[in-house]
């Protein structure tokens, strides 16, 4: 039938081209799809993935856009840690990073420092992935809360957040725009003290998109970031794990078979859920590079994308072609930087992150074997304590107090 043409092909580019943010629950084999759905229900039920919340608010965009986003506030430090402890400059110190600010945080001079008060606290903000929300944290999550104030947000479009309104009137997407969220996300929840920036796939690229277009708000307020399984640009070149022929060819259809389906919305749905359990090896083959996923944590990231409409996917897709942001990590020179990838992640190969580790020369390169494009659900044990390394290191370089707990998780990855 047509419309079950349309959804394979939907299918099959909304997985490639949208970053593969998605696992297969259940190995297929021989049982039916009515004993499948049951499975998928019973995960559904039984995973608390996606469950975490914390205190919800709205931050607006440029383009009147309303971006959901939730905070986790800190578990009140004890009476001993209310003054910050003596550390060794870091070598942003030599950027200018520190000059001016031991007692004062940027340009909300006076504020709530020195002899006012204690010091404003360091914020950790998580930008996720196409396709994905802010849900995709969810490891990271459980591991951090109450241990430092962690702000994570849904993207235009994606998640809790209201469709772009640019995009509803027909403006295109783009990577630069998904900057200027964060921009306005920072404002909202952080208008003051030193912040952590975190991005995953796209998300990492919004980071990047921000400190291109805001150079000096790195330099007074950013004390680390991170990029995880993601790109500067060069995303041509990639071939998705494909022959060069075929992903050559891919590349040439996509924007055009997606602007189609992005116009036909309704009908590629219709057929994206009926032809879905065709996909799954090639699903969970871009999202995972191991083959003994938890079942319930590749339901959980199908989950995901299932959330996430096709004409959405079509929106964002053209954006990753116009996306090259080398010159823009030169703002991050100096910060302490995690950058980490999957050794098999075909979507975006882990030589992205060699590259841009090589731009950084205080970043700590990870590449987690066998690992592929959701490294943080898949390897969590190795992300969290990585991500908890980089806001302590962080949190020293701005002379704000280290939780003990941040310490702990730090020394669980040294073990």
């Amino acid at each position: 039938m047509k419309w079950e043409r349309a959804g394979l092909v939907g299918a099959a580019i909304g997985v490639v081209a949208a970053g593969a943010a998605a696992g297969v629950a259940i190995e297929r084999a021989t049982v039916g799809r009515g004993v499948r759905r049951r499975a998928q229900l019973a995960l559904d039920a039984a995973g608390p993935y996606g469950s975490l919340r914390g205190t919800p608010g709205i931050a607006v965009a440029e383009d009147g856009t309303e971006l959901y986003y939730e905070v986790d506030e800190a578990a009140p430090a004890p009476r001993s840690e209310t003054e910050p402890e003596p550390v060794r400059p870091p070598r942003a110190a030599r950027r200018g990073w520190l000059r001016g600010r031991g007692a004062d945080p940027g340009p909300e001079a006076g504020k709530g420092a020195g002899a006012a008060g204690p010091r404003p606290p360091l914020t950790v903000v998580f930008s996720h992935g196409y396709c994905l929300s802010q849900d995709s944290w969810h490891f990271q999550r459980a591991l951090l809360r109450g241990v430092v104030r962690s702000v994570y947000w849904d993207q235009r479009s994606h998640g809790r957040s209201e469709r772009g309104r640019d995009q509803l009137a027909g403006e295109p997407a783009t990577i630069d725009q998904l900057g200027r969220d964060l921009k306005a996300v920072l404002d909202a929840v952080a208008p003051e003290g030193p912040v952590v920036l975190v991005g995953h796939s796209m998300g990492g690229m919004t980071v990047m998109a921000f400190a291109d277009q805001y150079p000096r708000y790195v330099r007074e307020r950013v004390a680390g970031v991170a990029l995880i399984s993601t790109a500067s640009g060069k995303l041509a070149a990639d071939t998705l794990g494909l022959p060069a022929v075929g992903a050559r060819a891919f590349r040439a259809v996509a924007p055009g078979l997606l602007r189609v389906m992005g116009r036909q919305a309704e009908l590629v749905e219709r057929g994206r859920r009926a032809t879905a359990e065709l996909f799954g090896g090639v699903i969970k083959r871009y999202s995972f590079g191991s083959k003994d996923v938890d079942p319930a944590v590749a339901r959980f990231a199908e989950r995901l994308i299932e959330a996430t409409p096709i004409d959405v996917v079509a929106e964002f897709y053209p954006a990753f072609t116009a996306h090259e942001k080398s010159e823009a990590l030169a703002a991050f020179d100096g910060l302490p930087a995690l950058v980490l990838a999957g050794s098999a992640d075909l979507l975006l190969p882990s030589a992205h992150s060699a590259e841009m580790a090589a731009q950084l020369p205080a970043a700590e390169l990870v590449v987690v074997p066998g690992a592929g494009h959701l490294v943080l659900f898949e390897r969590p044990e190795l992300v969290g304590p990585a991500l908890a390394a980089l806001v302590a290191r962080a949190a020293e370089g701005a002379r704000v107090p280290v939780p003990p707990r941040l310490r702990e998780l730090t020394a669980a990855l040294d073990a």
